[in-house]
């Protein structure tokens, strides 16, 4: 709801694709301190961080309501607030993702990441929808009020967030606390660990690859689409949303019911493959019902992924180094602002289709590269 709203702002605002990419960008740069959040994680618990966290965006989303309500809003202040919100808010993700490891026995992490992303995806169904709605109907400063409950709801729940601390819990006698380390030791024992997994060390190339060539057309770019090529408004941009959500949301369901974690490595690499393919055709898209039904479909390749994607590093971390693992993993969303400001000029320069058509020859080309080099691992 809150991207779609202000993403739309700033496209409408300025009339720039590269602003519209900038403005994407911000919301990732925190991408970079994420593994020091993972490594917070470890050391004083998810709970107390993402209750810090989630305050903190809320204090945001509440500037941005009171200056849209005072009708004194415009695209600096949008720009400013956004870099404060992208130090924060991808590392949520990082918390979200380590405590499925910390409560939920290895058997069933298939089904619960299935679940986790199914609310995530219902919850941006609605909110694409919700969205785009009262943006149409009342403007921003209204709409952000919904935005404002919403992370309000959001510090209230983590309240009730397992207090599982891996530090303490890991431990064979819980009454001894570990020795306490520095943060720069801490940190290079994940790294360590990271350069001699060659699973995690596949799993996260991979990670940045689906970042930089995947998400910016996917996550990103979605109101310049809706404005520029199929040429729709607010509400037509929330449908496109919606849509995505859908077969999000419908990929999500099919990966609870199978259950089965044994083959989430193979449906990594094989609906990696699938989602750049769904891009290319939807690229190519010249209606609005037709982009809709081709969204609905990379909503599902994009699920099946990602959630296979979490499920094999979840499988294969340690306890005592997930959150720092899960940390550096995020750093390849700092792939998302590389691709979304190359897109920008590339957009300017060849066109949409053209720059759907290199990012996915890319983007494939390199996945069955990574393949092949950690098969071992992987495929088989």
């Amino acid at each position: 709801m809150e991207t779609l709203i202000l993403g739309w702002y700033i496209l409408s605002e300025t009339n720039s694709v590269i602003l519209l990419t900038i403005f994407g960008a911000l919301r990732f740069i925190g991408t970079l301190i994420s593994p020091w959040f993972g490594l917070a994680g470890d050391r004083w618990g998810r709970r107390k961080l993402m209750y810090f966290m989630r305050s903190f965006m809320m204090l945001l989303s509440v500037i941005i309501m009171v200056l849209g309500l005072l009708d004194t809003l415009n695209p600096y202040h949008v720009f400013v607030i956004s870099f404060f919100a992208g130090l924060v808010q991808p590392s949520d993700i990082v918390m979200r993702n380590a405590l499925i490891g910390d409560s939920i026995p290895a058997t069933m992490i298939m089904n619960a990441t299935s679940v986790a992303k199914t609310a995530q995806d219902a919850a941006r169904l609605f909110g694409a929808l919700m969205g785009a709605g009262m943006f149409s109907a009342f403007g921003l400063g209204f709409a952000y009020i919904s935005v404002v409950i919403v992370y309000f709801l959001s510090v209230i729940l983590t309240m009730g967030v397992s207090r599982v601390h891996p530090r303490i819990d890991g431990t064979d006698n819980s009454d001894k606390i570990p020795e306490r380390k520095s943060q720069l030791r801490e940190f290079k024992e994940g790294l360590i660990y990271i350069r001699n997994s060659p699973s995690v060390m596949a799993i996260l190339c991979l990670a940045f690859l689906a970042n930089l060539t995947v998400f910016p057309v996917s996550h990103g770019l979605m109101p310049f689409v809706a404005k520029d090529i199929l040429f729709i408004d607010e509400n037509g941009l929330g449908h496109l949303l919606a849509a995505f959500a859908i077969g999000s949301l419908l990929g999500s369901f099919i990966l609870a019911w199978i259950g089965n974690q044994k083959y989430s490595n193979k449906l990594m690499l094989i609906n990696l493959v699938a989602w750049y393919v769904m891009l290319v055709i939807f690229a190519q898209a010249e209606s609005k019902e037709m982009a809709l039904v081709i969204l609905v479909l990379i909503g599902i390749t994009h699920s099946l992924a990602i959630v296979s994607m979490a499920v094999a590093l979840l499988g294969v971390t340690d306890q005592m180094v997930r959150g720092r693992v899960i940390g550096v993993r995020m750093l390849a969303v700092y792939g998302i602002p590389l691709g979304l400001l190359a897109s920008g000029f590339l957009i300017e320069a060849l066109g949409f289709t053209a720059f759907v058509g290199i990012y996915a020859t890319i983007g494939i080309a390199f996945t069955i590269m990574i393949g092949f080099k950690w098969r071992s691992v992987i495929w088989r």
